[in-house]
């Protein structure tokens, strides 16, 4: 099976001073220092690692939301370039994210079946008289029930909020949808349904996943392949039963006993 995503040496750094003041010397940040690994269709991918490792700027470089310094990622068999042209905006349709924060992802002043259609409007796509229906029928496909359509988000549960993103996200169809940590601001029980309803929208649309999380017990549920990171860096890559049972590097070791 041909990979979807394929991601070689992938690097970004920053320069960052040293100590405070105007002539003070600076160094190299590595924020991710030359990761390599692929997506299938219809899969999931694991990142995990501790807060500040680069799985979040991982995810923002696969998006083109920030330019990479070095590295090649290949979509759908293209070559991904770093300028926001024309093409990457037209890429982009068929890659999109979910957010850990869902309030924080949505327009406080708009009523949420408008911020569903708005992709559709942003893309161009479809008649004008039939966004609404789609977005609809979007919407009831995540969960949501039409009561909640003319709502705005703070009239919303969390769990509700995180549905919204997904069926925004979803409007497109993509292939491939990047979860920054979207359980975390979620009570337990409704992370269980959020989580299903991740694996069951996969089975429906063959999406293919990267999910960043902290919460291992979840990366285990619904991944197929782990990526450890630490300090920018791939620690180790494994399939899922086998990383969980047979940990290879010592820093996945200390990383589930913890």
């Amino acid at each position: 099976m041909s990979a979807l995503l394929t991601v070689n040496h992938l690097s970004r750094t920053y320069q960052v001073k040293r100590a405070a003041g105007w002539f003070a010397p600076k160094q190299t940040l590595h924020a991710v220092d030359d990761i390599s690994f692929e997506i299938a269709p219809g899969r999931t991918l694991g990142l995990v690692g501790e807060s500040g490792c680069g799985k979040s700027t991982t995810a923002k470089l696969v998006l083109g939301l920030i330019p990479s310094t070095k590295g090649q990622i290949i979509f759908e068999g293209q070559e991904q370039s770093n300028d926001k042209s024309p093409q990457w905006r037209k890429d982009r349709q068929h890659m999109q994210m979910v957010y850990q924060d869902p309030l924080g992802a949505l327009d406080r002043r708009l009523k949420v079946i408008d911020q569903v259609i708005e992709p559709l409007v942003i893309q161009n796509m479809h008649e004008p008289h039939t966004r609404r229906t789609i977005a609809e029928d979007m919407m009831l496909s995540v969960g949501l029930t039409e009561n909640l359509f003319e709502r705005y988000p703070h009239e919303l549960s969390g769990g509700q909020r995180q549905r919204v993103v997904l069926a925004r996200a979803l409007i497109l169809k993509p292939s491939l949808l990047v979860c920054d940590e979207p359980t975390s601001a979620l009570d337990v029980s409704i992370q269980a349904q959020v989580v299903n309803l991740l694996e069951d929208l996969q089975d429906e649309f063959n999406l293919s996943y990267i999910f960043v999380a902290h919460d291992l017990s979840v990366v285990q549920h619904i991944s197929d392949r782990v990526v450890v990171m630490y300090l920018g860096k791939v620690m180790e890559s494994a399939p899922t039963e086998s990383l969980f049972t047979k940990p290879r590097h010592p820093y996945t070791k200390a990383l589930l006993s913890a």
